[in-house]
């Protein structure tokens, strides 16, 4: 099957020093800058951790430690993101906005007794190590009114280090957050300016006068749940975190159950999302005649008509939502829950995410809808490889790992140079065992263990 989650090495001991503040190295704007509508919504209101690992390649001479090399860079970049060194303030109907303060970002640095070698592919999420390599400093863990960016460099003892990065969601994505990471890189290694300056330019993404929904959008749709089970599904320490690997070999056993006209057709994104849907709703038992939904979240850049210019750096992404009852797809051949997935992701144009926008205001800027919803996400082609500091490319960087409701696609290298995609998961113990399952038929191998790592796949990590 998709290869599970490696088990990590033990837990090595890391030494933080005293947080500090970063600010911009520079004279900035003191201003009040609204974030977009589609920046303010309910679903973006948290800090996304992500982790990018560096080896031990020679950096410039005299610039031997990365946290103060990263630092300074940090404190270039902010000159041109200044609005990152703010903070956010809530005004009336829950509208946000930046106060660029230019108190700056959080900064930690530290080190670890444990070398790149040894985590080997314990690096990909969820790695055991999240919780020591990204700083959670007390009190500046919120939405209003604290840092916007959380970073900590980890010195590794072979010479490498880890990047580990949190992210106030509503004032970026994960494409503005790689684009704030390259111009800090660039500055690093000499450069005097940005090779792409900032946009901010929310406006883009402002709700219609007067707001008007003229697409269905069921990811918003308020509905009645058994509040025990919904609880279950939200609380993270109710949950397994798991991650698993599909490289060729998985991809091409999965194809397998695809119709012949539909292969060629059909993206892996595609046919991995609607695989992981399938088989997470047969392992969470729900009712036949409930109806489970598959909420892909699609990327607005480059779509005719918005107008979003290179340099933007806030959020773009969409909700495309597809619904089915859930016995008719826990029993369908897996090209049914491909075409909705294809289905989810043809709805998608310039009026559906001006409409998207809309809901969000005329609803007061909601979560999306918790019940019986999964949503996944594509961050296959964010590109965090250009974030080089000097010490050359991150072997890996991503998304640190999955949310109750919530995986996202990356793209990852085994330590034996297979390349593939590795997608983390969130589950109740017992489901995530019916998962395992599940996706091993899927994948044509047995659950028990794994042949090419030596994992047991019924071993139970613990959540992030």
């Amino acid at each position: 099957m998709a290869s599970p989650t490696p088990p990590s090495p033990g837990l090595p001991t890391v030494n933080r020093h005293g947080p500090e503040l970063i600010s911009p190295a520079g004279v900035t704007p003191r201003e009040l800058k609204p974030l977009s509508d589609l920046d303010d919504q309910g679903g973006l209101r948290f800090l996304f951790p992500f982790l990018l690992f560096y080896s031990n390649s020679p950096p410039i001479r005299g610039r031997e430690d990365p946290a103060r090399v990263v630092k300074e860079a940090l404190g270039k970049a902010l000159v041109y993101y200044y609005p990152l060194a703010g903070r956010i303030r809530e005004g009336p109907n829950r509208k946000l906005a930046v106060d660029c303060t230019g108190e700056g970002i959080l900064f930690v640095e530290a080190d670890a007794d444990i070398s790149l070698e040894e985590l080997g592919d314990s690096m990909r999420p969820p790695c055991g190590l999240a919780d020591k390599v990204l700083c959670d400093v007390a009190g500046s863990g919120g939405i209003i009114g604290c840092p916007l960016l959380l970073i900590q460099v980890t010195r590794l003892k072979c010479g490498g280090f880890i990047l580990g990065i949190r992210l106030n969601h509503v004032i970026s994505d994960t494409l503005g957050l790689r684009q704030f990471l390259k111009v800090a890189a660039e500055l690093a290694r000499g450069a005097h300016a940005p090779s792409r300056p900032p946009v901010w330019q929310r406006e883009i993404f402002r709700a219609r006068y007067p707001p008007r929904a003229t697409c269905g959008h069921p990811e918003f749709e308020d509905l009645m749940v058994d509040a025990r089970s919904a609880a279950m599904m939200l609380d993270p320490k109710n949950m397994v975190h798991r991650s698993f690997f599909f490289g060729q070999g998985e991809v091409a056993s999965i194809k397998k159950g695809l119709p012949h006209r539909m292969v060629s057709k059909s993206s892996i994104s595609e046919l991995l999302t609607a695989c992981l849907w399938k088989c997470r709703t047969i392992a969470l038992e729900i009712e036949p005649d409930d109806t489970v939904r598959l909420s892909c979240t699609i990327n607005a850049r480059g779509m005719r008509g918005l107008g979003v210019p290179p340099g933007y750096y806030g959020n773009t992404s969409v909700y495309a939502t597809v619904l089915s009852k859930a016995g008719h797809l826990c029993n369908s051949p897996l090209g049914y829950a491909v075409e909705l997935v294809k289905k989810a992701k043809e709805m998608v144009s310039e009026e559906y995410v001006r409409s998207s926008v809309d809901v969000l205001v005329i609803k007061g800027r909601p979560k999306y809808t918790t019940v019986w919803n999964y949503v996944v996400g594509d961050a296959t082609k964010v590109g965090f490889e250009e974030a080089d500091f000097g010490w050359g490319k991150p072997v890996h960087g991503s998304v640190a790992g999955a949310f109750p409701l919530v995986s996202i696609c990356m793209k990852y290298r085994t330590r034996e140079g297979e390349e593939g995609i590795v997608v983390p998961i969130m589950l109740p113990e017992r489901a995530m065992q019916r998962f395992q399952e599940e996706l091993a038929k899927m994948t044509d191998e047995p659950t028990v263990a794994d042949d090419r790592h030596g994992v047991d796949s019924t071993a139970i990590r613990s959540t992030l």
